[in-house]
C-alpha cells in the first residue's frame, strides 16, 4: 500500500456544521499527522488545515465527504513524495 503526504484545507462558512466536520476528522484520525484550526471571527468563518499520511483513496474520501457538506469548501494538495507502508 502506498501512502502520500497531503494537506486538506477546509473553510467552514456555516459554523453550525463544525460538529460534523470534527466527526469526519475523528473518523479518519488514524491518518491525521496534525491539524491547525483558526477561527476567523471577524469574517464568521473557521479555517482548518489537516495534514494526512494516507493512501490516495482515503485522502479523496475524506476530502469528498467534507466538500459535500453545505457551507464547507475544501482543497487538497498531494505531495509527490511516496511512502511504502506494509499491511
Amino acid at each position: 500500500m502506498e501512502n502520500r503526504i497531503s494537506v486538506i484545507s477546509i473553510i467552514i462558512e456555516d459554523t453550525k456544521i463544525s460538529g460534523r466536520v470534527n466527526e469526519l476528522l475523528h473518523d479518519f484520525g488514524k491518518y491525521i499527522v496534525g491539524r491547525m484550526g483558526i477561527p476567523y471571527k471577524e469574517c464568521g468563518v473557521s479555517i482548518i488545515c489537516v495534514v494526512l499520511d494516507a493512501p490516495g483513496d482515503i485522502t479523496s474520501s475524506l476530502s469528498g465527504k467534507l466538500g459535500m457538506l453545505k457551507g464547507v469548501s475544501t482543497k487538497t494538495v498531494v505531495s509527490k513524495y511516496r511512502v511504502e507502508k506494509e499491511g
